[in-house]
């Protein structure tokens, strides 16, 4: 691979990069000391320039830093997810301390999201079997959404900022609307079960070499995320090694399209902003992949799917590149948002944060 930036995370192992959404020189990595086992986190903001991968600022957080997420309000903060079960909101014009603390979760903080539409508000789940509602003006939680087990990920639709999705332990994916009575299942509209076959329709569907699909070991599911062309479409992963898409329209019709190649659990998965159908996946096997979901090739193309019908085929995504360059665990991947499309950062336990480019694997 040709172009690729690298900066080092020296005595702590990153857990997550997210790319600023205003400045396409700026990212951020959360890591913990030890592998996140015991001792504190650090929380670097990394700027691009001519001289390379430049460390502009430094956190340091009493735990492990398991998540992050840029302010979708100001372009200098960003929120820590931590192992002691706080939220941290840091500002990079305020040296050492967090600007706020927002500390309610019993057990490990392991995901944070900020609202992209309303931007006034942000979410976060835990280890302690809750997704929380915040708001970055206040200490306590606005809304506290019950899921029963380890919550390992969750995340707001990146055009409706009352949907709330979340994957657990129990291998399900849940769907939240803030729009409905507290009193319905406190919000909750939909729980798909991520390795289960189709239920609808006539009860079946079938994978692109017209073998019957018949769901997997349930398994706990560890990352998710919205496409952000396609509202309704959600990629999943976990232990199993699958990258697996649903439409939240159609609990009960299993998956649209499996992705297999990954040889441990996937950490992270992450759907491009730049085409509808491209999207990366970070793995405990050292290596980040991008697959296309087939979901834009023409024998492909169905009509939309009825609400408990299940579509005819699993479409088979295809793998369409390999970086294969760290060297140790996988935990975090991210898009930038901006140029032609195609740069990411990932980052691992070997204490490297790689900046790369997607479309020269693209290129081959």
């Amino acid at each position: 691979m040709a172009s690729m930036l690298e900066f080092r995370t020296p005595g702590y192992n990153p857990y997550a990069v997210k790319y600023s959404p205003y400045y396409d020189s700026r990212l951020a990595v959360a890591t913990a000391a030890n592998y996140g086992i015991v001792g504190n986190g650090r929380l670097f903001c990394l700027g691009l320039s001519a001289a390379g991968v430049q460390c502009e600022k430094t956190f340091e957080t009493n735990d492990a830093q398991y998540d992050l997420a840029w302010s979708e309000i100001n372009e200098n903060q960003l929120i820590v997810a931590c192992g002691d079960g706080s939220i941290k909101l840091f500002d990079l014009g305020v040296e050492n301390f967090p600007v706020m603390n927002f500390h309610e979760h019993k057990r490990e903080t392991f995901s944070v999201c900020w609202n992209p539409v309303t931007k006034d508000s942000f979410i976060s789940s835990s280890w302690d079997g809750t997704v929380k509602v915040w708001s970055p003006t206040r200490n306590a939680s606005l809304k506290t959404l019950p899921i029963g087990c380890c919550a390992y990920s969750t995340s707001y639709c990146p055009s409706n900022p009352a949907l709330i999705s979340a994957v657990s332990a129990d291998s399900s994916l849940r769907i939240f609307d803030l729009r409905t009575p507290v009193s319905a299942k406190y919000h909750l509209t939909n729980v798909i079960p991520v390795h289960a076959p189709a239920t609808g329709g006539s009860g079946y569907s079938r994978l692109a070499d017209g073998s019957i699909y018949s769901g997997t070991v349930p398994n706990e599911v560890l990352t998710h995320d919205w496409n952000k062309y396609h509202d309704t479409v959600i990629a999943t992963a976990g232990v199993d090694r699958v990258v697996r898409t649903f439409d939240i329209r159609n609990p009960a019709g299993g998956p649209l399209a499996l992705m297999t190649g990954h040889d441990y659990a996937v950490r992270r998965v992450a759907w491009s902003p730049h085409a509808s159908d491209i999207l990366v996946s970070a793995s405990y096997d050292m290596s980040v992949r991008v697959w296309t979901d087939g979901s834009t090739m023409p024998q492909h193309v169905q009509p939309p799917v009825p609400s408990g019908r299940q579509p005819d085929t699993v479409r088979a995504g295809t793998q369409l590149g390999l970086m294969n360059r760290h060297t140790e665990f996988v935990t975090g991947v991210d898009w930038c948002l901006f140029g032609a499309g195609g740069w990411c950062a990932s980052a691992g336990w070997d204490e490297r944060v790689l900046l790369w480019d997607a479309a020269s694997l693209l290129r081959g």
